[in-house]
């Protein structure tokens, strides 16, 4: 909790959690969302894709089918429509200006820092890159 709360505040003011890897059924198959908001001044749901790797054009098609899945089972008829935000360990980011040039549904895309944000001393007592990536791996594949 204490993680979820930091990433709150990080994130500002209006964000409320809804859960972890949170189940949507679509014609029979169950399908796991890796974070769930909600803005609570936006009055929308915000769906987070986490992806390990660099940022490739299919991953916004999987973030649409999870907007499209939210709004239509989770959303109600006073709330706007849901946002979506892909973080991606890297871009390239003319191929992400192509990706989205056409989208109707509010997304966007954002690569994360895992150590060079941090003090040195901090870096030294936790994991690699890849010690996360196949921790997050492990988690994926034990949701599936």
């Amino acid at each position: 909790m204490r993680h979820v709360t930091e990433f709150l505040l990080e994130l500002g003011a209006g964000f409320a959690f809804v859960g972890r890897q949170v189940v949507v059924d679509v014609g029979g198959e169950e399908f796991f969302i890796d974070l769930l908001f909600y803005h609570l001044k936006l009055r929308c749901y915000v769906v987070i894709e986490l992806k390990t790797g660099k940022f490739k054009p299919e991953h916004l098609g999987q973030l649409g089918f999870y907007l499209t899945a939210v709004d239509r089972q989770l959303k109600d008829e006073q709330d706007n429509p849901s946002i979506g935000l892909l973080l991606c360990k890297s871009k390239n980011k003319v191929v992400a200006e192509y990706a989205l040039s056409d989208k109707s549904q509010p997304m966007g895309i954002a690569e994360y820092k895992l150590l060079e944000s941090l003090p040195t001393e901090l870096q030294t007592g936790l994991p690699s890159i890849e010690q996360i990536e196949q921790e997050l791996g492990e988690i994926k594949d034990q949701s599936k």
